[in-house]
């Protein structure tokens, strides 16, 4: 390495951000993911022998996948690459190969390239892993946020280890704070008094486990106030850090929010309904995206218990592409309370799905002749149409008529409960149908 590369990496040092500048370099000063690293865990075992196989890290951002692939790196002396799967491509891949089967040749050196963000490279590109990955030319980490058995294929999921990592918990984030602020060597000593355990606090509560984004906040507050040669309170961190809750629209978070706002209506509970509706608008969810899923709630778990509740929730999504927010959280969280407060049925749901099931496997039932149109002479004398009851020549405009093809005329798709409008509805059916 010569001077300049020296001098442009203490200054690379000196202005990276916080979370880099202290990123940990051993296993032991990493934070969280006890599960993996600590004694007789499979990770800390498989690092500690120097066989750690090509895995893949799955976890929420800033809960230290990069981190721990470079510390595994380094522990067992494997030469590393690194590349982003936005960025990069086969020909990196290839040119990784040729470096790390030079390695091996000239040193002995194990290799291991780290794909940052891995679910984004493509069908292809994952292929053009494999090879690489099945001969031992070298082991590959992934890093992703997202659900692998959604965006990494099988042959390459069959072939590596897959690792969970959690987020942090509020105690480890606030542990990570508070060593960062008494730390002399980050650099911030002379800002120690700017900053006391309360407002610790609450960049803990606003980092949602990120410990990349807890570590920034604290250098943005820590900047302020140097700044502004003020103390920080309580009212200028929220401030800072209000626009910066926690809340990534692209990974699996976004649907463990939804998901659980779905299910706090599915079982009636408008105050944790309300709760993730808060939690989704905060971090900035598309209004829209929520009055959509409000819709198909409305039609599989309430249906015709209440069909007013999906004329509501299809004027919400009307309302908000008209009205937008902020005035649109009032209209999404009247629809959002008038849901989970209304009463339950998902029989249409289960009824289409039920019939789609039986026409998926029998797809070509008979029509029974009678309910065919007769239009041409041909028609006629097929006896299309012949002996149809028209329902409104009888009284009650209602006629015993069998309208199911013979094979299932006796198959029940729809079965009414006696939930809210449904009970005049199974009434109805049943006083008609003698069931």
């Amino acid at each position: 390495m010569n001077l300049f590369d020296i001098q442009s990496n203490k200054l690379s040092k000196q202005y990276s951000p916080l979370s880099s500048r202290i990123r940990p370099t051993k296993l032991r000063d990493i934070y969280g993911q006890k599960h993996l690293i600590t004694e007789g865990k499979f990770l800390y075992e498989a690092i500690k022998n120097n066989n750690v196989p090509s895995m893949i890290f799955v976890g929420p951002p800033g809960c230290g996948k990069t981190t721990l692939a470079k510390i595994i790196c380094d522990e067992s002396n494997n030469y590393m690459g690194e590349i982003s799967a936005v960025s990069s491509g086969v020909k990196d891949i290839r040119n990784f190969a040729k470096k790390a089967k030079d390695k091996l040749g000239e040193n002995g050196i194990q290799s291991t390239l780290f794909i940052d963000e891995i679910h984004r490279f493509s069908k292809s590109q994952q292929d053009a892993l494999l090879p690489y990955v099945e001969n031992g030319n070298f082991k590959i980490i992934g890093a992703t946020t997202e659900n692998p058995s959604y965006s990494i294929i099988n042959p390459l999921l069959s072939r590596i280890k897959l690792c969970y990592l959690e987020k942090l918990s509020d105690d480890e984030i606030k542990k990570l704070l508070t060593d960062t602020v008494i730390n002399k060597d980050h650099g911030i000593e002379n800002l120690q008094k700017a900053i006391t355990d309360d407002l610790l606090e609450i960049i803990t509560n606003y980092s949602g486990g990120d410990a990349r984004f807890a570590l920034n906040s604290l250098e943005i507050c820590l900047n302020h106030a140097n700044n502004t040669k003020t103390n920080l309170t309580k009212k200028n961190i929220e401030e800072i850090l209000e626009k910066n809750i926690y809340y990534d629209k692209s990974d699996d978070y976004h649907y463990h929010l939804i998901s659980a706002f779905i299910k706090s209506m599915r079982g009636s509970d408008p105050n944790a309904a309300i709760y993730y509706l808060a939690r989704m608008i905060a971090g900035g969810e598309n209004p829209e995206f929520i009055a959509r899923r409000l819709i198909i709630f409305a039609s599989e778990d309430i249906g015709l218990a209440n069909p007013q509740a999906l004329n509501l929730a299809t004027s919400t999504l009307y309302a908000v592409k008209n009205i937008g927010m902020p005035e649109s959280r009032i209209i999404l969280a009247e629809t959002t309370i008038y849901l989970a407060s209304s009463q339950k049925s998902n029989s249409s749901y289960k009824s289409i799905d039920l019939a789609l099931s039986h026409v998926k496997n029998s797809p070509d039932e008979k029509i029974p002749i009678h309910l065919l149109n007769s239009i041409t002479e041909l028609d006629k004398k097929k006896n299309f149409g012949k002996n149809y009851n028209y329902p409104h020549d009888f009284p009650g405009n209602f006629v015993k008529e069998n309208y199911l093809p013979k094979k299932i005329k006796n198959k029940i798709f729809y079965e009414p409960k006696e939930v809210g409008i449904k009970k005049s509805i199974k009434d109805r059916i049943s006083k008609l149908w003698d069931s």
